[in-house]
């Protein structure tokens, strides 16, 4: 998953070595094609909007500065030039588009991400300024590389709006999006609200439905998975959206499943996030989350052993807290996965009469 300048092309040819093939389109189909390993995502996070500079509003290259510019999107706004001189040049959002949107079409799997807001990040202290040390090998450049926080943060009028280009561009090629919120649970999702604002699904009351009488009439109202898989795109919204490690409150949820909103969405929880302090908070918010809409992630920087065994702990915390048999919690979540990567629904009979699904004994995944 892609997440500045210096890893998309890493994740682009990451891709190409193992393989995301046009014709899978459904769980079953990843069973019959071993070499379809990795599912990429491209986008801009949230921690290097500032980075990108607005010149859909009409602002030519001629006219950028870059001074100006940290000064506009960074609050406070620095004073001190020398660190901004630290930071780097920065890209214009339809360069970002246009590139982001060359992987998306040459990648037809691929989705967005990670993108969001995030009111609590705190830019590093520049490389002018800070005390870097060097880069650790095998990261990719662009990270903190153990530098001070800074008092700079992004300001969130230009988090939205980099958020914003990114959903439209999901919207247009109808692929689904992860999306990080941090600190900001309510912006989140009035900015996601913004882009199926006039789009919203019909719903029926329960009086109206009972007073039709007729049962072809009361199921007449398609599901939110039937209505998903008929729709045609562009359209000005993802089709599928993942809050990746929902770290909000249990409560916030339920204006996500409003059965007027348009858009599928999903929930992640991580162990490294999400467990690294339990509380409560994540214990409810787990339980809140429908069976069909919950996911897991390592919300790791690297594969390997060590992912795995998060993943499996994570796995096995939400089984515990759905009251869930190990291997139905197994299958289920597969399906969910399958569900918002490839936006079709797996035959969960199929994956467990052919073993297409790795089920989890005491032992191993």
């Amino acid at each position: 998953m892609a997440t500045r300048a210096q890893d998309q092309e890493l994740v682009d040819t990451a891709a190409e070595d193992y393989g995301t093939d046009e014709h899978i389109t459904n769980s079953r189909d990843i069973g019959h094609a071993a070499r379809c390993r990795v599912i990429p995502s491209f986008g801009w996070h949230p921690w290097f909007s500032h980075q990108i500079w607005d010149d859909t509003a009409g602002q030519s290259s001629q006219d950028f500065d870059k001074v100006r510019h940290y000064r506009t999107v960074i609050t406070p706004s620095p004073e001190d030039e020398s660190f901004i001189e630290g930071l780097p040049q920065p890209r214009s959002l339809s360069n970002l588009l246009k590139r982001t949107k060359d992987y998306l079409l040459k990648h037809p799997l691929a989705l967005v991400g990670e993108i969001g807001i995030d009111r609590s990040f705190r830019l590093p202290e520049s490389t002018r300024t800070g005390q870097a040390r060097d880069p650790e090998p095998g990261l990719t450049p662009g990270t903190r590389d153990g530098r001070k926080l800074s008092p700079y943060r992004v300001e969130m009028a230009h988090q939205r709006k980099i958020l914003k280009a990114q959903l439209a561009l999901a919207g247009e090629l109808g692929r689904a999006v992860s999306v990080h919120g941090v600190g900001a649970h309510g912006v989140v999702f009035e900015t996601l609200q913004e882009t199926w604002k006039g789009h919203e699904k019909k719903v029926l009351s329960k009086r109206l439905r009972k007073r039709r009488g007729s049962i072809k009439e009361a199921h007449a109202q398609q599901s939110d998975d039937e209505q998903e898989r008929v729709s045609v795109y562009p359209k000005p919204y993802p089709p599928r959206i993942c809050m990746h490690s929902y770290s909000g409150p249990p409560e916030y949820l339920k204006q996500y499943f409003s059965p007027s909103i348009p858009v599928t969405i999903f929930f992640s929880f991580s162990q490294v996030i999400n467990f690294s302090h339990p509380g409560t908070k994540v214990i409810e918010a787990i339980k809140a989350v429908p069976d069909n809409r919950i996911l897991v992630e390592s919300d790791l920087h690297c594969a390997g052993g060590r992912m795995d065994g998060l993943l499996e702990q994570m796995v096995r915390s939400i089984c515990k807290i759905k009251e869930w048999p190990l291997e139905d919690g197994v299958v289920q979540l597969a399906k969910n996965w399958t569900h918002f990567a490839l936006g079709q629904e797996s035959n969960v009979e199929w994956e467990k009469k052919h073993h297409r699904i790795s089920l989890m004994s005491d032992e191993h995944v």
